[in-house]
């Protein structure tokens, strides 16, 4: 059950610069999405979460690296160092370059900047000497330049040209890379330029070190730094050439960006992928009157201006366009786009589009069929007796940031919504998951969160805590009872609250389940209730970054629709949740959850008790925390029986590990 390496992380903590870590960011997004989810990560999460069973990169940009060593000599190193020797793969960049080598000699000589020292990571087995060049300045660009490199591996040279100019500021020289003795080092480009400091026959600008089963690339120059989004300086003669030689050469830098990370094994976007601008959101209902009735009861909280009408949430701007029969169809599709900078597209104002008398047209949403959505929840609450008002009132974006950010962040737009109240997108450019998780979402996820509003005299006897499970069952369920053929689809739910299938690919002689769903629950208090906003992601029809629902049918039977799959969804989970709210979690929901569940019987070790071993024999009915029982070394049980709950970390909720909380 090893989840797919999916995730890039980026240090953004201690010891980086804004600069380094906003240019990195945006290069890897358009270079690695949608195939990848490029995660900021600060030193804390790379200190104590399990980061490594996911990761496919570990970044360490541009900045100072004594502060990264003030946070990770020891045991962060040793962790770093550990994830590239077992196949993982580090990309450092300038300081992350320097920070890579066994020795850094920065400035040597200049009181005010010197820094010298051995490193612990030492996946180069020499030295970084720098700066390469005279000039450098800590948050300045008085140092920057223009430096020309040149491509030294043959492979490299068939895809770009011999030289070309990148930005460069600071950066160091790998002394020697030529002659490091028996460990394996390839220099991927070298500086055409003169040297400030002795770098050695090569002038190695770029190396690639093979360590262990893994690799890391090490940069002096900032071949991640796009010309078109370096800040003007008027000031500092001769920047204004330097961008314009950047310019010139930016597809070669952009070719050679896209080599290196091939070499370290990652899938490169074809094409360089821009992140689509956010969308306008869709508010609909299945009877229009009830979109009236929600602006009403927003009434309090929106503020005119100008003529227009915005709700100001404390972390959104909202405004409201009504009567879309008043704008023509070219008028509203102009609408669409919001303007976005590459740092923060949640800073944009999101426009809600109220559809109080007709559903918008296919045309306006080309990839959500409000249609087909309304009619299939019809349908389904003729099969689900307690199904009546979930879904009701729709609001769908076609690209959003994180359907749960926006209403789980906006208390002045949510603490109106009624139970039941969905928000839906195609495309998220950031999901949340657990923690600093995030969950990668091209088109063809299915991509939700609903409102429930739990009444807190209830809260005792039915824990919200129970909510997370219920909807894995709903889940699970709502698959399995799609359409005919699909009560045979294999697929499970892991402890708490993810959704496993089989996966397709292995033989059946070496089964083993993959991840393809998973479920977001935060919690807020309103007006005598607890709010819960259950955000929920299935990777349904997406042929990326990994296995989908559409590889799990079986032959001759209905493709899926994302509406109707939603629209199943909700009707399983209204139907469940109203069960819930009369019984608890009852004998027939318990007994439903472990009919789908992955965990009986399975051998863990309980790491905060001196590595006690022990089998997982269900959840307890109270509050919802793993039952497991204490076993002995040939595995069988000595009936001590152990309460638990997750360490909640954010990577990895299952590793075979799990902590005691006190």
């Amino acid at each position: 059950m090893a989840p797919s390496r999916l995730n890039i992380l980026v240090h953004t903590g201690t010891g980086t610069t804004a600069e380094s870590v906003r240019h990195c960011m945006y290069s890897l997004r358009r270079l690695l999405s949608p195939n990848y989810a490029i995660i900021p990560i600060n030193e804390t999460a790379l200190l104590k979460e399990p980061w490594a069973q996911t990761c496919a990169l570990l970044v360490f940009p541009g900045g100072a690296d004594l502060g990264y060593c003030r946070v990770f000599n020891g045991q962060g190193n040793r962790r770093i160092s550990e994830f590239v020797r077992r196949g993982g793969a580090y990309l450092g960049l300038c300081a992350g370059g320097y920070y890579g080598s066994s020795r850094c000699e920065f400035e040597v000589g200049n009181k005010a900047l010197e820094v010298v020292g051995s490193r612990e990571l030492g996946f180069f087995p020499g030295t970084c000497r720098g700066g390469a060049f005279k000039g450098f300045e800590y948050q300045s660009e008085k140092g920057a330049r223009a430096a020309t490199i040149k491509a030294e591996k043959q492979s490299l040279r068939d895809k770009i040209p011999d030289e070309f100019a990148v930005y460069y500021n600071g950066g160091g020289v790998f002394v020697d890379a030529d002659a490091t003795g028996g460990r394996k080092i390839e220099i991927l480009a070298s500086y055409k330029d003169d040297l400030d400091v002795d770098g050695g026959g090569e002038k190695a600008a770029v190396v690639l070190c093979h360590v262990g089963e893994g690799k890391a690339i090490l940069s002096g120059p900032h071949p991640e730094f796009a010309p078109a989004n370096l800040n003007p300086h008027p000031d500092i003669p001769g920047y204004s050439e330097l961008v314009e030689k950047l310019a010139a050469d930016d597809k070669s830098r952009t070719s050679f960006l896209k080599a290196l990370l091939s070499e370290l094994g990652l899938e490169v976007v074809q094409d360089d992928y821009t992140p689509p601008s956010l969308s306008s959101l869709h508010l609909t209902a299945v009877e229009g009157g009830k979109v009236t009735e929600l602006l009403c009861d927003w009434g309090d909280v929106i503020e005119k201006e100008n003529g227009n009408e915005f709700i100001r949430g404390e972390a959104d701007t909202f405004q409201i366009i009504n009567q879309e029969d008043e704008l023509n169809l070219d008028e509203l599709q102009s609408s669409l786009p919001l303007t976005e900078t590459i740092d923060d597209p949640s800073s944009a104002t999101k426009k809600i589009i109220a559809h109080e008398m007709k559903l918008p047209s296919d045309d306006l949403t080309p990839r959500f069929s409000h249609e087909r959505f309304y009619s299939s929840l019809r349908q389904y609450r003729k099969i689900e007796s307690d199904a009546e008002q979930w879904g009701d009132v729709l609001l769908y974006g076609d690209v959003v940031t994180s359907t749960n950010t926006l209403l789980e962040k906006n208390p002045k737009l949510n603490c109106k919504l009624p139970t039941g109240f969905t928000f839906t997108a195609t495309t998220q450019v950031a999901g949340r998951g657990r923690g600093n998780n995030v969950w990668v979402a091209p088109p063809g996820s299915l991509l939700f969160s609903t409102v429930i509003n739990h009444p807190a005299h209830l809260a005792a006897s039915r824990p919200i805590v129970f909510i997370q499970y219920i909807a894995a069952v709903a889940i699970v369920e709502a698959i399995r009872s799609y359409d005919a053929g699909y009560d045979k689809m294999p697929v499970k739910l892991k402890w708490p609250n993810d959704i496993y299938a089989l996966d397709p690919t292995k033989p059946a002689s070496s089964q083993s389940y993959v991840k393809i769903g998973g479920i977001l629950s935060q919690c807020s208090y309103f007006n005598g209730a607890y709010q819960v906003v259950l955000g929920i992601g299935i990777n349904a029809t997406n042929p990326r970054p990994t296995t989908s629902l559409s590889d799990l049918l079986p032959p001759n039977v209905a493709p899926f629709h994302i509406e109707t799959l939603l629209a199943r969804i909700l009707t399983r989970l209204e139907a469940i949740y109203e069960q819930f709210r009369r019984e608890g979690f009852s004998q027939d929901l318990e007994t439903r959850y472990y009919r789908h569940w992955l965990h009986t019987g399975q051998a863990i070790t309980l790491e905060a008790e001196g590595g006690v071993k022990a089998r997982v024999v269900g959840i307890t009915r109270d509050w919802g925390m793993l039952r497991v029982e204490e076993t002995d070394s040939e595995g069988r049980g000595n009936g001590k029986i152990w309460s638990l709950q997750s360490d909640e970390n954010s990577f990895d909720y299952w590793k075979g590990l799990v902590r005691r909380k006190t």
